[in-house]
C-alpha cells in the first residue's frame, strides 16, 4: 500500500490522479491533499476518500470546511498548507499537481522528508532544477516524472545505460494553432486558443501548449530529470500524440513509447513504479486505426518561445527562472484578454533581455526574482 500526498486535487492531473487511486484502492491511499478555492469539489473528495490531512488556499475557507467536518480530518491552508501536505508524516509519495511556481518549496520540503516524488509541475525543475536534483540525490530520492513526454522517456530508458544514449527526441502536438502562420496569429482569441486538437488540460497549460512555451519548459525539464545537455535534445512536430517521446541510441536505434492520449496512463506509471497494473476505462492503442503517423521539423521561429526556452536553459542559472515566471505573468494577462497572443512570446523576450544572470542563485534569490520578474512584464501591461 502507497500513502499518497497530493497537491491540486482538482486540477486536471490531480482528477485524474485521483482515478487512479479510486480505480485501485488496494494499492493505494489518499492520505492529505491540496485545493485551490474549488472547496465543493473538495468536500466530495473528502467525503469519497476520507483523507487526515487537507489543505485550501484561503483562510475563509479552511474555518468553513474546518467547522464542517469537525475534528475527524485536519485541516490548513496558504503556503504552509502545501508544505504540510507535502511532508504528511504517514504519507509515502507526494504528487505535485499544482499549477506554476508555488510547487519548488513543497517539492524541497518533500525530497528533504525523504518521500518519493512523482512530479507534475514543471516549474518547480525549470525555476531550480539544479537544486532540486542536488537535493534529491544526496536524499536518495525518486523524483518519478508524470508528464506524458518524460514519462515516455523515462519507460525507455529502463535497462538502459545512460551513457549510451545519442538525443531525446521530445514529441509536439502542435497546440491550437499548429495550421497558422504567425500573420494568421494577429487576431486569435482565448476560445481560440483553448481549443487543444488532442489533449484535455487546465487552461494556462493550453496556451503554454499553442505557443509551445510548453515544449520549452519540458526541454528544460527534461535537462534536469535526465542529465543530458540541450544540444541533445530534439522536439519534433507529431499531430496525433501517440508517440509521446523517443530515445536514441549510440548505435542509432530508437525506442519510443506510445500510447492513446491519455495522461492517466503517465500517471498510474508513476505510482506503480517500478511495476504496471491494469488500467480501467482506458482505449487500447489501434495503430490499423489511426492509419498514418506525420512528423514536422520544428520551426523556433514559428514558434519563438520554444527558441526562447532553449536559450534561457543554455544560459543557466537564474535564466529559466525569468523565463517561467515572465511566461506565467504574460500567460494570466492574455487569459484576462489584457493582450493579444503574440505579446505573450514578447514579453518573455523583454525580460529575458534585461535580466542579469546570476550563474548559482539559492532559493531566496530564485524566489526574488521570480517576484520581481513578474512585476516587471505586469508593468509592461
Amino acid at each position: 500500500m502507497k500513502f499518497i500526498s497530493l497537491l491540486g486535487a482538482t486540477g486536471s492531473i490531480g482528477t485524474q490522479t485521483l482515478d487512479v487511486i479510486r480505480d485501485h484502492p488496494d494499492l493505494f491511499r489518499l492520505v492529505a491533499f491540496s485545493v485551490g478555492k474549488n472547496i465543493d469539489l473538495a468536500r466530495k473528495i473528502i467525503q469519497e476518500f476520507n483523507p487526515e490531512l487537507v489543505s485550501v488556499e484561503l483562510k475563509d475557507d479552511y474555518e468553513t470546511l474546518k467547522n464542517e467536518f469537525g475534528h475527524s480530518i485536519q485541516f490548513t491552508y496558504g503556503q504552509a498548507g502545501l508544505i504540510d501536505v507535502a511532508v504528511y508524516k504517514k504519507s509515502t509519495l507526494l504528487v505535485n499537481a499544482v499549477l506554476g511556481s508555488v510547487g519548488l518549496l513543497p517539492t524541497l520540503q518533500a525530497i528533504q522528508a525523504e518521500k518519493t516524488v512523482a512530479l507534475a509541475n514543471k516549474e518547480t525543475l525549470v525555476t531550480a532544477g539544479h537544486l532540486v536534483m542536488e537535493l534529491a540525490k544526496r536524499y536518495r530520492v525518486d523524483v518519478l516524472p508524470i508528464d506524458s513526454e518524460h514519462s515516455a522517456i523515462f519507460q525507455c530508458l529502463q535497462g538502459e545505460q545512460m551513457s549510451e544514449i545519442k538525443r531525446l527526441i521530445i514529441t509536439a502536438s502542435g497546440g491550437s494553432f499548429r495550421d497558422l502562420t504567425r500573420d494568421q496569429l494577429q487576431n486569435v482569441t482565448v476560445k481560440d486558443a483553448l481549443n487543444h486538437p488532442n489533449w484535455s488540460m487546465g487552461a494556462k497549460i493550453t496556451i503554454d501548449s499553442a505557443t509551445m512555451m510548453n515544449k520549452g519548459l519540458e526541454v528544460i525539464e527534461a535537462h534536469w530529470l535526465f542529465n543530458l545537455p540541450y544540444e541533445h535534445i530534439d522536439t519534433v512536430l507529431h499531430r496525433e500524440s501517440i508517440i509521446h517521446s523517443m530515445v536514441e541510441f549510440q548505435d542509432s536505434s530508437v525506442k519510443a513509447q506510445l500510447g492513446t492520449p491519455d495522461m492517466r496512463i503517465p500517471i498510474q506509471y508513476a505510482l506503480c513504479y517500478p511495476n504496471r497494473v491494469p488500467l480501467s476505462n482506458t482505449k487500447s492503442l489501434d495503430l490499423t486505426e489511426i492509419g498514418q503517423l506525420h512528423f514536422q521539423k520544428m520551426d523556433q521561429e514559428r514558434y519563438v518561445c520554444l527558441k526562447l526556452a532553449y536559450e534561457a536553459g543554455k544560459i543557466g542559472g537564474s535564466m529559466p527562472t525569468v523565463l517561467n515566471a515572465a511566461n506565467e505573468a504574460a500567460v494570466a494577462a492574455f487569459l484576462n484578454e489584457k493582450i493579444s497572443f503574440l505579446q505573450i512570446d514578447q514579453l518573455i523576450e523583454k525580460a529575458l533581455e534585461r535580466h542579469n544572470v546570476i550563474k548559482h542563485p539559492d532559493l531566496e534569490s530564485i524566489k526574488a526574482i521570480d517576484s520581481e520578474t513578474r512585476e516587471y512584464v505586469n508593468s509592461l501591461i
